[in-house]
């Protein structure tokens, strides 16, 4: 299959400036154009080389980017039916569960915050509900891995300031620490919610309900489905946080989105609905353009840093996923990602980052508009936003939903996972420790504030 997927994507070459086509009425189009795309991002992978770490992305990459790609290559085989990536995948996935199999690596202990584990724990959750090969028996299967994630946000949360909440940073050391922030609280929502209706257990429900409840409470999400990104910790013993970051990226949005719809799968409440359809609104207003999907806060200026040209693709991903589990949204959802597909595909006509593989004249840029004309900025995020605009597309209305537990679902559980403490050899977190957090993250938030945007780690 993977000579299958690189003679595709030959195919689609002809004159490079010409970009990739792809017509959106016929689905071996669109699977040929996501195969091209998907060849591309695979290309920076560099964890199956010899010597190198299975599920890592070389420098300038983070760990949580491997994460959401793998995420992205779970829904890449759901979608187009291709498995040319499956055992890198199935291998990145097994290899980064941690020690403890909770997506909490001992490697990563310096840099590793909530939201990092819990893009690794919403690709296992992918797995189980696209019913991806399963992992060996000897090994944890996916569903045990996202529920060790959570029980472990369970025990993070923290009522001592602003009323409840995840931080964004696990460990009092980490810059950040002292910050709430929607995507971390997202990842809880957002799991949550899908493992309920996965499992049928009230109680995960009963957490989704509670997350939610808090980031309306503390502000993060508004009267009008505005979603922000997060709130300062100044005072553990406040159950206020009046600092708040009223920036709104289009992840933020998209994680609610997908948590939100999902609440409506499973209860049928219309309360659930009407919060649906509210995010999409506030989506729909705040990161279309003219039909173009774009990060607002950065990508028409040109300065997102690495992360955030990424973001994007993941609203593309949680709106497909709302589709699917709200049949009555599919049709507006749709109209919004064909037009971005068409786009993504005509701005992938450049060269690969210097020093990675991939095809020349199939690069893709992170700009959609004016169409056809490629921004040269290339990279993972880039790959990953163009595929899941141009795969999503495949969707069909009456497509079975992911499937549960009841359903079809074959990936075992273990709802006591993640409840056993780690046993890093760290140092003891002294007072001045701590201190010396608040000061970095004070830092950092000064110079945020300069330069007029919040970098996410």
């Amino acid at each position: 299959m993977r000579l299958l997927s690189v003679l595709g994507a030959f195919s689609l070459l002809g004159n490079a400036a010409r970009a990739i086509e792809v017509n959106l009425d016929d689905p071996q189009s669109v699977k040929d154009a996501a195969s091209t795309i998907a060849f591309g991002l695979m290309s920076y992978y560099t964890g199956n080389n010899t010597g190198d770490v299975p599920g890592n992305l070389p420098d300038p990459y983070f760990w949580w980017k491997a994460g959401a790609m793998f995420g992205t290559m779970v829904d890449y085989w759901f979608m187009t039916g291709d498995p040319s990536y499956n055992d890198a995948t199935m291998q990145a996935l097994l290899h980064q569960r941690g020690e403890q199999d909770d997506f909490m690596p001992n490697n990563q202990t310096l840099s590793l915050g909530n939201d990092d584990q819990g893009f690794w724990a919403m690709a296992a959750m992918s797995a189980a509900e696209n019913n991806f090969p399963d992992p060996p028996d000897d090994m944890p299967q996916w569903l045990a891995l996202v529920q060790a994630a959570f029980n472990q946000w369970v025990m993070r949360w923290d009522d001592r300031s602003c009323g409840g909440g995840l931080r964004w940073q696990i460990f009092v050391f980490n810059g950040g620490f002292d910050y709430k922030n929607s995507i971390s609280n997202g990842c809880f929502f957002n799991l949550a919610a899908r493992l309920a209706r996965f499992t049928g257990n009230q109680t995960y429900a009963d957490w989704a309900q509670r997350v939610w409840d808090w980031e309306v409470g503390v502000g993060l999400i508004t009267d009008d489905f505005r979603v922000y990104d997060g709130v300062t910790v100044r005072d553990d013993n406040s159950d206020t946080c009046p600092e708040m970051d009223t920036n709104q990226w289009s992840y933020n949005a998209g994680i609610f989105l997908h948590g939100a719809a999902v609440m409506y799968n499973l209860t049928g409440d219309d309360v659930w609905l009407a919060r649906t359809q509210g995010l999409l609104d506030e989506a729909e207003r705040r990161f279309f353009n003219e039909t173009v999907m774009s990060e607002q806060r950065c990508e028409p200026f040109g300065f997102c840093n690495l992360d955030q040209r990424s973001f994007k693709g993941y609203l593309a991903r949680w709106m497909a996923g709302t589709a699917q589990v709200v049949p009555q949204m599919f049709d507006r959802i749709m109209a919004l990602l064909r037009p971005n597909a068409e786009g993504a595909a005509a701005a992938c006509s450049g060269d690969p980052a210097e020093g990675f593989p991939g095809i020349p004249g199939t690069a893709c840029g992170l700009r959609w508009h004016p169409r056809g004309v490629f921004d040269g900025l290339v990279g993972v995020g880039e790959q990953m936003n163009a595929l899941s605009a141009v795969m999503y597309t495949l969707l069909q209305p009456g497509r079975t939903a992911p499937v549960t537990a009841e359903t079809g679902g074959s990936s075992r559980g273990n709802p006591g996972a993640g409840m056993e403490p780690h046993s890093w050899d760290m140092p003891a977190i002294t007072t001045g420790d701590q201190v010396a957090a608040g000061f970095l993250t004070s830092g950092i938030a000064l110079s945020l504030v300069a330069c007029c945007i919040f970098m996410v780690k």
